[in-house]
């Protein structure tokens, strides 16, 4: 199970789990960065044997291990989520420690944002004032009835 959490950190650089099996992955992933960071076939086929997946391997070496060449070690990050609802298990995000958002899907969703122009803009202030009207006028039928029950 570790291992394969550890290849899904590999493959989506972020992952979702419980708090405890968070802090279980996080010493095998970061074993794993060390010795992509040595880069000899022997630490290769330690990692391999670690994993049992080469492709998982191939891209801890070639692209995670790199980015922390002038690294000490800290390569991951827990972040606590909170609990989950099912059965209120305490949920945490495991992620490297250069992992950002990216920044594309936040600029394309701003952009797909509607922006009221024309029509649309002066439709709803049309509306807006029909609707205080009535408002105004429905207490001065209340006050009628109010009247009308006295007498």
């Amino acid at each position: 199970m570790l291992a394969n959490m550890v290849g899904s950190l590999i493959l989506h650089n972020r992952i979702t789990t419980t708090l405890a099996k968070a802090k279980a992955v996080r010493p095998l992933a970061e074993k794993l960065v060390t010795l992509g960071k040595k880069g000899t076939l022997h630490h290769r086929r330690v990692a391999i044997s670690k994993l049992g997946n080469s492709d998982w391997v191939k891209i801890l070496f070639t692209d995670i291990a790199p980015r922390f060449k002038e690294r000490a070690g800290g390569y991951t990050r827990i972040l606590k989520l909170g609990h989950r609802g099912t059965d209120a298990a305490e949920m945490a995000l495991i992620e490297w420690v250069d992992y950002a958002l990216p920044t594309e899907d936040v600029e394309e969703t701003n952009a797909k944002k509607p922006t009221k122009k024309g029509k649309a803009a002066k439709d709803e202030t049309v509306d807006v004032e029909p609707v205080k009207e009535e408002a105004s006028e429905k207490p001065k039928k209340a006050k009628k009835k109010k009247e009308d029950d006295k007498e």
